[in-house]
């Protein structure tokens, strides 16, 4: 598990329109950056990106969220995965630890869906 104070370094590192010019051409109009969808084909941009609010989202598909989300998408990844993907391009070293017994058992009776299963 990777600690939060490492989490939010990366949150804060990450710069949504850095992290989406990687994959989508984006100009700028106003305060935000449009362009095409790199969700699905289209030909006019309606791939929008708030730098001020951390966001981007597709007014086509509805497709969006912050950058962590944008990654897991885009790169077919979980969320822990778009995490390190993010440390990796953000230099940042990622401190993984392991969760207590209490923990364990915290996650399983805080979330009914996850009764009866094992963390692995």
């Amino acid at each position: 598990m990777i600690d939060q104070a490492t989490i939010d370094r990366i949150l804060d590192a990450a710069q949504i329109v850095d992290v989406v010019s990687e994959f989508v051409t984006l100009r700028r109009r106003g305060v935000n950056y449009i362009g095409l969808c790199p969700f699905h084909n289209e030909k006019t941009p309606s791939f929008s990106v708030s730098p001020s609010k951390g966001l981007c989202k597709c007014f086509s598909c509805g497709k969006g969220g912050n950058v962590v989300h944008f990654i897991m998408e885009h790169e077919q990844l979980s969320y822990y995965e778009a995490l390190k993907w993010l440390a990796n391009k953000y230099h940042i070293e990622v401190k993984e630890r392991e969760l207590t017994d209490e923990e364990k058992q915290a996650c399983l009776s805080s979330y009914p869906a996850n009764r009866g299963t094992a963390l692995l």
